[in-house]
């Protein structure tokens, strides 16, 4: 048997993190694809990272450097199955205690559109894109994601295709929708061990029978929004979860009614009192197979902005299906709890395109496109791996300008010294086209958790002239607890 030759190493601790896959990929060039490829994505987010900045060369003219070369064929022709190397990305985040998923967490199921353009690439087409608010050409990826309130991340990324690829059409064999997509990679993670509280995803998704019909037939859990008119039930005044919240009761806070006080606890500590309530539509009740719940800070006026109409197929305490059911049951508390985690994977989509570049993908083939996803996958579970590693001792360092953080206390550690404040991490690279992709990684961490993401990306036109520059978030979206 040949034996393997050694692999130039990853930067830093990326190096330990590499390592572990070495075995998913045959060849030499293949394991130092992997690294390079990884590299480039966690460097500072400076410029869009197609395949030229992922290596280090100059964007059009440096198109044909033998580095970024490498890594085209390494995206696109070599040889390694992409589905392997997310199967073992999840098994270490399975198996690390800090990163296990456990029964209080959800499960989120989402997609997410970005523009591309031409008709060359794999499931590009004209359809809603939510980066965009509008009907535009692009790819969508439909995703999961698992998160509690202290930890989220990717689980199963696949984009989907529009039926004008298909010879058929919608009514072709290999045509699947959204929500079919959606549902088959709920069915996957419960498959791969990934424990969870309920299946939870918004009116995109909760808005349609059939997808909630696919997992309860799966015997998955769910809590998903509704949209405030959704339905077509005529029972008398109440055909919409709108109509059916009018007419629980409501006298005011002294006198609540049908209306029941739930407390919300946010990331930094502030708290918000909002009331929730079982309402009746149709055959839905408190003791239905599916509940309607309505979670609103004013039951009085139901505010669109910040009212939540909910269907979950999760019993209510004290009702005759408890006893039958096979899933525990969930008070309003808790239903609301649920559904609150779902914000996470707004912030995890922010992170993944606005600091690691998941839509500037050069490839046009459906292998290249999926594996560049699982690449960028690898690169955010690497941010945690690293993140709850233990620090090792490092030499005393120069104490840092006064306004220059030096340590990082949001998750209990400290001594990790500041994010660079250059483009590029500090350091010399280990070849003329290549750039240390980290000085300490949980400083990028830092960077991606505490900091606001980066505005929407400019035009072309407009990169050549501006930077970007942060806003903040609103608080509802990012310090959800």
């Amino acid at each position: 048997m040949t034996k393997r030759l050694p692999c130039p190493p990853a930067p830093g601790p990326l190096e330990g993190y590499a390592a572990r896959f070495d075995d998913l990929f045959e060849t030499l060039a293949q394991r130092r694809g992997f690294r390079e490829y990884l590299a480039g994505l966690l460097l500072p987010r400076d410029r869009n990272k197609t395949l030229t900045c992922l290596a280090g060369a100059e964007p059009v003219v440096g198109a044909q450097h033998a580095a970024v070369q490498r890594l085209q064929f390494f995206l696109s022709e070599s040889t390694w199955d992409h589905e392997q190397v997310n199967a073992r990305r999840l098994e270490l985040l399975l198996t690390d205690p800090a990163t296990a998923p456990h029964g209080m967490g959800v499960l989120v199921v989402d997609d997410s559109g970005d523009r591309k353009d031409g008709s060359a690439t794999a499931h590009v087409g004209k359809q809603y894109l939510g980066s965009v608010g509008k009907i535009d050409r692009g790819v969508v990826t439909v995703t999961t994601c698992w998160a509690d309130e202290r930890v989220y991340y990717p689980l199963h990324a696949v984009p989907y295709t529009p039926a004008h690829h298909f010879p058929g059409g919608k009514k072709d064999p290999g045509f699947r929708t959204k929500l079919q997509i959606g549902a088959t990679l709920a069915c996957h993670a419960a498959e791969a061990g990934v424990s969870f509280r309920a299946v939870v995803a918004d009116c995109a998704y909760g808005d349609h029978t059939c997808f909630r019909a696919e997992l309860f037939d799966a015997h998955l859990p769910f809590v998903m929004a509704l949209k405030r008119g959704h339905g077509t039930w005529q029972y008398k005044d109440a055909f919409r979860p709108v109509d059916a919240a009018r007419e629980l009761a409501w006298h005011g806070p002294q006198q609540p009614g049908d209306w029941q006080p739930v407390t919300r606890t946010f990331r930094d500590g502030r708290t918000a009192t909002w009331w929730a309530a079982d309402a009746r539509l149709g055959w839905w009740g408190p003791n239905g197979v599916v509940r309607l719940v309505v979670a609103t800070t004013d039951p009085a006026t139901l505010p669109e902005t910040s009212t939540w109409y909910l269907a979950t197929n999760l019993p209510r305490p004290g009702s005759p299906r408890e006893a039958h059911s096979r899933h525990a049951a969930a008070d309003l508390t808790e239903v609301v709890r649920i559904y609150g985690l779902r914000h996470w994977v707004e912030q995890s989509y922010k992170q993944v395109k606005d600091e690691l570049g998941w839509a500037d993908f050069q490839v046009r083939s459906d292998t290249a496109i999926r594996r560049h996803q699982t690449l960028v996958n690898c690169a955010f579970s690497f941010c945690w791996n690293t993140w709850f590693a233990p620090l090792t001792p490092t030499p005393a360092t120069p104490a840092p300008e006064p306004d220059t953080p030096s340590e990082v206390t949001e998750r209990g550690r400290t001594g990790v010294p500041a994010a660079p404040a250059g483009l590029l991490a500090p350091s010399h690279p280990g070849r003329p086209w290549l750039a240390d992709a980290l000085g300490h990684a949980a400083t990028l961490l830092a960077s991606m958790v505490d900091e606001a993401p980066a505005r929407r990306t400019p035009s072309p036109p407009q990169r050549r002239r501006h930077r970007q520059t942060s806003r903040p978030l609103p608080p509802g979206l990012t310090n959800h607890r």
